[in-house]
């Protein structure tokens, strides 16, 4: 009997599963300086998403410093330290295949507020009073 292969959602489940294990994995090495680099432990390093390919077999990490703060200085080190946390994260995630990992900012905060600042525009606001009544 051949096995009816899993539907998108199935799949974007597993995706969403694994890349949330694979971020918890990665906060915590971060969070108890398990990494011996200078910079990761001087800065706290919040990982705020991990989205994996299909396949697993990479993982793109967004992070962000706390305050955003030396930002690519703390992505340079990740990358620097990338081989060592590969292999922790292989050995804590029960998969085929090892994930590589890429690092990335995390450029959504500085949306946000760059939206939130649009919306506090007086000119803008005064659009919004205006369609409401």
């Amino acid at each position: 009997m051949v096995k009816a292969s899993s539907s998108t959602e199935e799949r974007s489940v597993r995706l969403l599963r694994v890349g949330e294990q694979v971020r918890h994995i990665l906060s915590d090495i971060l969070a108890r300086g398990e990494v011996h680099d200078d910079v990761l432990a001087s800065h706290m390093v919040s990982i705020t998403e991990v989205r994996m390919s299909p396949d697993l077999r990479h993982a793109t990490v967004f992070v962000k410093p706390l305050l955003g703060k030396d930002e690519e200085v703390v992505i340079k080190a990740l990358r620097t330290n990338t081989a060592y946390l590969q292999r922790e994260v292989a050995s804590r995630v029960k998969m085929k295949y090892a994930a590589r990992l890429k690092f990335l900012a995390d450029e959504s905060f500085d949306e946000g507020s760059h939206i939130d600042q649009l919306l506090r525009d007086p000119k803008v606001a005064r659009d919004l009073e205006q369609s409401e009544d």
